[in-house]
């Protein structure tokens, strides 16, 4: 390949899109943490975050990027952060100040509920969704939250030239919600032409601190968008390229491949760049060429994937980038997205699998693939460009494989008759009362577990730990008045992980931390291989639980799209035969939990909506084998089993009928913060079987009165007869301390028990 012309014509090599805030050592977690429970002010908060910025920028720079983001720092969300920039705050936080009022908006205080949180397109990364209204007047805050002008300037000062980035005006828009006051036919893209003179204002003030880059990140475009949608994004792109005076703006688009009339608008606007990826959106070179390419533009080509942790092929990144040299002026190497998706440093990964960790990249291994390729393309570095491609999964499991393909139709018998049986077996009364999981996981548990893993104390010891939590818990559950129990999982430390340790095909990490939302950090498992189960991997503690107590206790799973969505996973064979490979998994332990006597089963899929494909037509395929996965791993219980599973989080409208097509007995659902629109969507949908909507948002540090809860409740009963519905809060309570968890309870059943009166009556 002639390189040549590529030495005179690139202006900004490589750069990345975005990195990781948390920190090395979750520094970020708990400086905040500190600051909500008094134990620290707000300049320690603000100095933590100073330092970690500091740290960010400077590693990157001497790193060798081109060009290093500013801006990518959070304390939440970084569309809260759009939020607060443009003054887009409901009149309910306005009586608050400062990080009080941004913390109220994403967490809520006692008598103020927070903003809704949804999940940022197919990611497990949660943002807080903008609430809008027709009186919204959009104007740019002043100090500290002018957040990318201060922390452009910070960087600065500490003589780093940033590229301040921002979520686009029409991404904002669009991931908006009408507030509940606002009109019927009230849309939020209404607003764009006043959103957009604030981010004019923003793009002058930026350019007068002398930043020549901005980066403006529109994901919404690889989702299917309307005509009208379209036209907005052109009118918002025309307004901010005729400023006379502006940064250069780089337009960066993610998670997919753009559609053709987008990009063409952007090829005619006069934006400086625009970033396409080449990783989730393959199809994105076909586009570019169908629109004629982008003749005087920079392309920022994401080539290094920045949502899985496999090293680059470097030889394709390489190919794929020289596949753009005609059909772009200037080129620039890049990550597919933000890397806020991936962990930070492999190297801190000493106890992985050396077979395993050789094929893996974190955040600072990215940043490094990313130089390399730009430096192959640049300077003619042949190792670089040659480096070995991405091994090949290994460790096939014939006998997996052989007893996938021996099980016929995975489907249950017949609703009405299930209704019926379980109604008999259980004994449940209307409206029953549950939990969605876990309790919360206090310092002496989280010891507990720690001390085991380090030796220090022996297996008895830790075994005698976890029952005697157990039975704690058991015992609160009598004396709250529960009807239906949980054993409080004391000895898992994560959803996902806790099963991944326990199956064959899977890595953990240990510090592998991941941002899920605010301070919640997760640590997702690496699929590498066929997944088996080699041994139970609940049914002591469930059946431990339920020789406590004479009410049903439920045995708790994690689905199987849920395992593959909150993990990294192998990229060798369709998600489908993978999502097989764990649901086989979770048919042989619920069939052990059943023969132990566990009659109420949950399978949670939180995820369901969250893998779900940006464009409509990748969907029906999607839902097929999604659904099949789950039924794959439930359908061989009997009809007195009763299947649960949970979904939290996520828009649900686009797959109302495949929460009905996974045919579970019970679906337990987020439902506080909106208000039980759900339940209605569902019953619209012809959704028959039970229904669980939250009447308690758990990520809030409030405690919601029971006449709150109540009035939930009613709502949801103008869609659901009181057979059918379940009385439980949004999610696991894992988070939570066991004062305001206790209190939520009480006043939960207490607004149970007096609709349910009244429904008697």
């Amino acid at each position: 390949m002639n390189t040549a012309s590529m030495k005179t014509t690139i202006s900004m090599k490589t750069t990345i899109l975005g990195y990781p805030r948390i920190g090395a050592r979750r520094e970020l977690k708990f400086a905040t943490e500190d600051y909500w429970a008094g134990r620290a002010g707000a300049d320690a908060l603000a100095q933590t975050g100073a330092d970690l910025r500091a740290a960010v920028w400077t590693e990157l720079r001497d790193a060798g990027l081109d060009a290093v983001p500013s801006n990518t720092f959070s304390f939440y969300d970084q569309v809260l952060d759009t939020s607060v920039l443009v003054d887009a705050v409901p009149d309910r936080y306005r009586h608050l100040t400062g990080l009080d009022r941004y913390f109220a908006m994403a967490r809520g205080v006692q008598d103020v509920p927070p903003l809704e949180m949804t999940k940022w397109f197919d990611t497990n990364y949660h943002y807080i969704v903008p609430e809008l209204g027709p009186d919204t007047r959009f104007r740019l805050a002043e100090g500290a939250a002018a957040k990318p002008l201060a922390e452009y300037r910070e960087a600065k000062a500490l003589g780093i030239e940033t590229r301040p980035v921002l979520v686009g005006p029409l991404t904002y828009l669009l991931l908006a919600k009408p507030a509940p006051d606002a009109p019927e036919g009230f849309r939020p893209l209404d607003l764009l032409d006043g959103l957009v003179d604030v981010y004019a204002e923003v793009l002058e003030r930026l350019a007068g601190s002398g930043a020549a880059w901005v980066q403006l990140d529109e994901p919404a475009l690889v989702a299917d968008r309307t005509e009208e949608e379209i036209d907005a994004l052109a009118r918002a792109y025309t307004r901010l390229g005729r400023l006379t005076s502006r940064p250069r703006l780089m337009v960066a688009t993610y998670f997919g491949t753009i559609g053709a009339a987008a990009l063409r608008r952007l090829a005619r606007s006069r934006v400086e760049a625009v970033g396409l990826d080449f990783v989730a959106g393959p199809g994105n070179l076909d586009v570019l060429a169908s629109v004629g390419g982008l003749p005087r533009k920079t392309l920022v080509a994401g080539v290094v994937d920045g949502r899985n942790v496999w090293r680059a092929d470097q030889r394709r990144a390489r190919a794929t980038c020289a596949s753009l040299l005609g059909l772009v002026d200037q080129l620039v190497v890049s990550t597919s997205c933000s890397l806020l998706h991936v962990p930070i440093d492999l190297e801190a990964e000493t106890a992985l699998d050396p077979d395993v960790r050789g094929r893996l990249a974190f955040a600072r291994q990215k940043v490094a693939e990313v130089i390399a390729v730009g430096r192959a393309l640049s300077e003619d570095v042949p190792a670089a460009a040659e480096a070995p491609a991405t091994p090949a999964a290994a460790g096939i499991d014939r006998g997996v494989r052989e007893r996938l393909d021996s099980i016929g139709d995975a489907r249950r018998g017949d609703r009405g008759t299930r209704f019926a049986a379980q109604r008999e077996a259980l004994g449940l009364p209307e409206l029953a009362t549950t939990t969605i999981g876990s309790f919360p996981q206090t310092p002496e548990i989280r010891r507990v577990r720690a001390g085991r893993r380090a030796g220090r104390i022996t297996a008895a010891e830790y075994e005698r730990a976890m029952k005697d939590e157990i039975a704690r818990v058991i015992a609160l559950q009598e004396d709250l008045g529960l009807d239906v129990l949980v054993h409080g999982e004391p000895e898992r430390n994560d959803m996902v992980q806790y099963f991944a340790e326990q199956l064959d095909g899977y890595a953990a990490t240990e510090h592998g931390w991941v941002q899920s939302y605010g301070t919640r950090c997760v640590r997702p498992p690496i699929l590498h291989s066929d997944v088996a189960r080699p041994r139970p991997m609940t049914v002591e503690w469930a059946t431990y639980a339920q020789s406590l107590t004479s009410r049903p206790v439920k045995g708790m799973l994690t689905g199987p799209v849920t395992m593959l969505a909150w993990s990294f996973v192998r990229d060798d064979q369709p998600l489908a035969e993978t999502a097989r490979q764990v649901a086989l998994a979770l048919r042989d332990e619920i069939a052990d939990l059943e023969a132990a006597g566990i009659r109420i089963i949950q399978v949670d899929e939180p995820a369901l909506r969250e893998l779900l494909p940006l464009r409509a037509a990748d969907r029906p395929a999607y839902l097929d084998w999604a659904v099949g996965a789950f039924r794959l791993a439930t359908s061989g219980v009997a009809d007195t089993t009763q299947i649960h599973t949970h979904m939290c989080y996520s828009e649900f409208g686009e797959i109302i009928g495949a929460i009905g097509a996974l045919d579970a007995d019970v679906t337990s659902v987020e439902a506080a913060r909106s208000h039980m629109e759900l339940v209605g969507d569902l019953r619209a949908a012809g959704y028959a079987n039970g229904i669980g909507p939250g009447v308690w948002d758990i990520h809030s540090p409030r405690v919601p009165a029971a006449g709150e809860m109540e009035e939930n409740l009613r709502r949801a009963l103008r869609a659901v007869e009181p057979a059918r519905l379940w009385v439980n809060p949004d999610c696991g309570l894992k988070t939570r301390g066991y004062p305001e968890t206790e209190a939520s309870l009480r006043n939960l059943v207490a607004a149970a028990r007096h609709v349910r009166e009244d429904v008697a009556g």
